[in-house]
């Protein structure tokens, strides 16, 4: 074969290797994963799986809006929606080892009971010890067994999955990704605002570059900022995993969104009803007033009087 049916051949592969899904784009999937052995529920996104194993009563089962290529799923089951196109489906069992890894024996240990709530004293009961988790195998005497692998630990897992759609748009991204990370629905927007940004000016002076220790020259100048701003309702400050990780969340959106920052911004309802602050009684009120200035109030009554009287 020739050099150039050669090279011809490798840019068709190369070709046919980046056709459909590839890493970045995001996706609308809906899937089941259950167990090899025993086909036990591991997760879902259908709310009819859901009610039919009668799990997450109070939770609300739907396809979820992800990332290729960011670990949202596993890898074995990303690499087989890779190169596929929207409508399309798939089976794809994942080994123990990148599931929940394999079962160690060395995780089941035995320990005093005192380190066991009264309550979580029995076996089965899930307890969390010196900042691992696991679940009680048996207590006899002042010792309990406990083990401490995942429960789903050695277990094959197999998925089924659609891919229901190529997800285009800016808002839908934010939203899709912050409910998969967060598990609670928000509302954003994106803006392009204009904003004074501090910058350095570049000296035209050979002697300034020379001098390492002088304070380099700044300006103000205007810049575009590509914002994306998040409604900051109740659920979003409690939220634990927004919490303890808002500024790892926030550059990932950053970073996938192609966007310059995020503003979380909280709307107040109508002012006008508090009314004007010390014109009413209560904490903060005339009567308060008057008591910290050491000022009585029927004097102050008879004075305005005397005034009107004039």
């Amino acid at each position: 074969m020739s050099n150039d049916a050669e090279a011809e051949t490798a840019e068709e592969q190369d070709e046919a290797e980046e056709s459909g899904l590839q890493n970045g784009d995001f996706i609308e999937v809906a899937y089941t994963a259950r167990t090899v052995e025993g086909g036990d529920l591991v997760d879902t996104t259908s709310q009819e799986v859901a009610d039919e194993e009668g799990v997450g009563e109070e939770q609300e089962f739907e396809p979820r809006t992800l990332v290729l290529g960011q670990g949202h799923l596993f890898d074995a089951v990303e690499q087989d929606i890779i190169g596929k196109e929207p409508g399309d489906s798939g089976t794809v069992t994942v080994s123990a080892a990148e599931a929940f890894g394999e079962y160690d024996e060395s995780q089941v240990r035995t320990i005093t009971k005192d380190k066991i709530p009264e309550d979580d004293r029995f076996p089965g009961a899930h307890v969390d010890v010196d900042g691992e988790h696991g679940h009680v195998e048996t207590i006899v005497g002042g010792r309990a067994r406990v083990d401490f692998n995942h429960p789903l630990a050695g277990q094959d897992v197999e998925y089924e999955y659609e891919i229901l759609r190529e997800v285009e748009d800016r808002e839908e991204k934010a939203e899709g990704m912050l409910s998969m990370m967060l598990d609670i629905d928000l509302e954003t927007w994106f803006q392009t605002d204009t904003v004074e940004e501090e910058q350095v000016v570049e000296s035209e002076d050979d002697d300034a570059d020379e001098d390492e220790d002088a304070e380099p020259e700044t300006e103000m100048v205007e810049v575009e900022k590509h914002t994306l701003y998040i409604e900051a309702v109740p659920q979003l400050s409690m939220n634990q995993q927004w919490m303890m990780g808002k500024q790892q969340i926030a550059q990932q959106l950053v970073d996938l969104l192609d966007i310059d920052r995020i503003i979380v911004q909280e709307e107040l309802g109508d002012m006008g009803a508090m009314g004007m602050p010390g014109m009413m009684g209560g904490p903060g009120g005339l009567e308060d007033m008057l008591e910290e200035g050491d000022i009585d109030a029927d004097e102050l009554a008879d004075e305005l009087d005397g005034i009107d009287e004039e």
